[in-house]
């Protein structure tokens, strides 16, 4: 089977890492050839992904095509879709999920509780935005990693408004943001992955650490797995789809995004789970039967982000010190090159106790460090 990714970042990376165990011919197309996925592919073609004709050839020479990033030349999808290439998750799906506004819109004509919104260009009264207020304002297409996304808290601060079209989210009155990964099967079989729980650097607008399982009743997780099923459900496509979540403090739960693709919230899954989220998108891709996944550790998932202050080839300080502690798993991605806030790697911790973890994270924090 001829696999086809395109990007070659870290989670295509790791993708591959998992690939490796299957009968694969694996494909990479990405505009870097030192990017962290060009090097275990079997095949690197370098082009743009936004270009209709180097996605359109690089789809014609696979079997299954699939993505590790959303900002990709839909045109050239739907075209190989029409022309019986195996898309995975389909031009559709993919098309609603990558401008946040049609995400919204999705949400709201399926029934699938969200927070209240607008979608904001240049023609928008400040009388509507005045009666959102606060809200976080987030760019239609083109965010990622916490960019393209500010919080609006007062009139004070409409001058840093982005000019672009965006979408303006209420901001919920948030208890814990978690997140449920679905994977669906080419026969439309799903399966769920348990909830974790997020915890962001507010500083960044990204993930700082994830615990999974989250520590939730019951009754939060089956809702929140049935929300999630059923928002996945309605963008009918196979693939692995990572649902984000509010829980808010009167116990409701809305969807804030969905990911068409592997995700950080899922990389624990790799050692602490009965299967990795990349195993479960192999196993969508070749039509092989997907089994329910269990956590089988109290997991944490901690980001390694670029130190503020450093750019350039990148150090890493402490990986001796936290290597020496039970349960630690580094994955570095291969970025040669460190700034502020850029994603270098995860490090994956297993335990026996939530207290346990956060123990472990307490003292990893304190001596790791991603500088130049």
């Amino acid at each position: 089977m001829k696999l086809g990714i395109l990007g070659g970042g870290q989670l295509g990376r790791m993708l591959l890492q998992a690939a490796a165990n299957y009968d694969m011919e694996t494909f990479v197309l990405e505009n870097d050839p030192a990017a962290p996925a060009a090097h275990l592919c079997h095949h690197f073609f370098k082009g743009d992904l936004q270009n209709f004709d180097d996605v359109y050839q690089f789809g014609k020479k696979v079997d299954v095509l699939t993505i590790e990033i959303e900002h990709v030349n839909i045109d050239a999808l739907e075209q190989l879709e029409k022309e019986g290439k195996n898309i995975i998750p389909r031009p559709a799906a993919l098309k609603t999920i990558k401008d946040k506004g049609l995400q919204k819109l999705f949400y709201q004509s399926n029934n699938i509780p969200s927070s209240e919104f607008i979608l904001a260009d240049s023609e928008t009264k400040q009388e509507e935005m005045e009666a959102l207020l606060p809200f976080a304002q987030k760019l239609r297409t083109g965010g990622y990693d916490g960019k393209g996304v500010q919080l609006i808290k007062s009139q004070a601060d409409f001058s840093k408004l982005f000019t672009q079209n965006s979408v303006l989210e209420k901001l919920v009155d948030i208890e814990m943001e978690i997140a449920v990964t679905v994977a669906v099967g080419q026969d439309k079989t799903a399966v769920v992955y348990e909830p974790v729980e997020m915890a962001f650097d507010d500083n960044l607008n990204l993930v700082d650490y994830l615990i999974a399982p989250a520590k939730i009743s019951a009754e939060v997780t089956l809702k929140a797995e049935q929300i999630a099923l059923a928002a996945v459900t309605a963008l009918d496509s196979p693939g692995i789809f990572a649902v984000e979540l509010f829980l808010d403090k009167q116990g409701n739960i809305l969807v804030n995004e969905i990911a068409p693709r592997a995700h950080n919230s899922g990389h624990a899954t790799i050692e602490a789970n009965s299967i990795s989220q990349y195993d479960m998108q192999l196993r969508i891709f070749q039509n092989l039967p997907l089994i329910t996944p269990k956590y089988h550790h109290h997991t944490l998932m901690y980001n390694l982000i670029g130190a503020n202050g450093f750019s350039g080839d990148v150090k890493y300080f402490g990986l001796h010190e936290i290597l020496m502690l039970d349960g630690v798993f580094i994955h570095l991605y291969g970025k040669k090159q460190t700034k502020p806030g850029r994603k270098m790697g995860h490090i994956t911790i297993i335990a026996d106790s939530r207290e346990e973890l956060l123990v472990k994270l307490e003292f990893i924090k304190g001596v790791i460090n991603v500088a130049s």
